[in-house]
């Protein structure tokens, strides 16, 4: 298997190279977004917030987010990554500092729904530097090593912080994030550079012309939104999975037994995507993108099930590890099949990508609050397990039911 990777690698590494490039400069990027996200919670919880209200604050990040993803199409006439990444890393620049000052409930709210748009920014511009510059046969790898790089990021993070974050979050959490994010920026700057040189692979991706008004985006996004109605659905699940762990898991790091080791916990579920990336190119070429992502989630959801009957939180890092390995291989292979149906219908780019983002950002609106609410009613562990339960039937009802194939067509009259 090694070997395939490093022949597939070998083969492709004129369509691999910016792929690299890219994700170095997201995997410093990831520990900036990572750091802040873990310390959220705890901060909150610092300034004397309840689990639900936590859940509650961190979730109307995404309800920001959801608004922004209709109105980014009308911002964003012709999608260029270039131009969103760089919005993006401005407003993560001023972030820290608004987290830092948020006291009242109202303030982490506008902190929030600031988190919410800078990372919708974030999956515009991936979704369109893979598929106007990546040929179609490397969507599903090139998904799968940006994934392990953010991976690598997420399990880097919650370390880092817990050697900072020793009884309460301080300045110096905030300004390591800093630190990451200039680091970041400046790999990114160099991607920039490189990237001159090369050309989009569909030049219909850059010169299709549009006619966009508000009846027009509504219609294109009931249409688009029934067509793609199972992939979104899955991605809405998946990220609200992440968004349930990263509101949880800090918690119940700091409240369970595992002391200096609490960032294991975290980390037990972010480590699986720095290995399974290498491995999504050959597994969608022999079972398919949809239903490789449907089946990955429902293994990987009876197996969190099982947080039912675990009390030993060391044995809870071993089911959390084992159930992410399987869950997390679901996310760069549905985000392939966004990839491929925006090299069919290129002329709906923004739209597509608007609707994952929307997809996106209901699951980090409903993760939260159902963590938080959960938490309280009952326990961390049994919030968990419950996640498990609902994924598990959900994969299994878009395995039986959903279509094999997805085609997005579109008529002129709809552009």
């Amino acid at each position: 298997m090694i070997r395939n990777i490093r022949g597939y690698l070998k083969a492709n590494s004129d369509q691999m190279s910016p792929v690299f490039m890219f994700s170095v400069a997201m995997l410093f990027w990831t520990i900036f977004d990572s750091t802040l996200q873990y310390i959220t919670p705890l901060l909150m919880e610092d300034r004397g917030y309840s689990t639900s209200m936590i859940g509650l604050v961190i979730g109307s990040s995404s309800i920001a987010g959801a608004l922004f993803d209709f109105i980014i199409c009308k911002v964003f006439k012709k999608t260029n990554f270039r131009r969103v990444f760089l919005i993006m890393f401005a407003i993560c620049f001023i972030y820290p500092l608004l987290l830092w000052q948020a006291k009242t409930v109202w303030f982490f709210v506008f902190v929030m729904a600031i988190w919410g748009v800078y990372y919708d920014l974030y999956g515009f511009g991936i979704y369109n530097f893979v598929g106007k510059y990546i040929k179609r046969a490397n969507h599903s790898s090139s998904f799968g090593i940006v994934q392990v790089f953010r991976a690598l990021g997420g399990i880097l993070a919650p370390l880092i912080v817990g050697l900072v974050v020793i009884d309460t979050v301080d300045w110096h959490a905030f300004t390591l994030s800093w630190v990451f994010l200039i680091i970041s920026f400046l790999f990114f700057i160099a991607f920039l550079v490189y990237m001159r040189q090369r050309k989009a692979v569909d030049d219909m991706l850059e010169s299709i012309p549009r006619r966009k008004n508000m009846l027009i985006e509504l219609h294109l996004w009931k249409k688009l939104g029934r067509l793609m109605s199972p992939v979104l659905l899955l991605t809405f699940y998946l990220l609200f999975i992440d968004a349930f762990f990263w509101t949880l898991a800090p918690l119940y790091a700091e409240n369970s037994n595992l002391q200096q080791f609490g960032g294991l916990f975290l980390t037990a579920y972010v480590l699986p995507e720095l290995v399974v990336g290498w491995f999504i190119g050959p597994l969608t070429k022999r079972f398919g993108k949809k239903r490789s992502a449907y089946a990955c989630l429902f293994l990987g959801s009876l197996i969190l099930a099982s947080f039912f009957f675990i009390t030993n939180p060391i044995i809870a890092i071993a089911v959390v590890f084992v159930a992410s390995c399987f869950i997390s291989m679901a996310f760069p292979i549905i985000n392939a099949s966004y990839a491929d149906y925006i090299c069919d219908a290129p002329q709906v780019e923004s739209e597509i990508e608007g609707l994952v983002d929307f997809a996106t950002n209901l699951g980090y609106v409903f993760g939260p609050i159902l963590a938080g609410i959960l938490a309280d009613i009952m326990d961390i562990p049994s919030a968990f397990s419950i996640l498990g339960l609902l994924g598990a039937m959900l994969a299994w009802a878009l395995f039986v039911k959903s279509p094999k194939h997805i085609i997005i067509k579109t008529t002129k009259s709809e552009i």
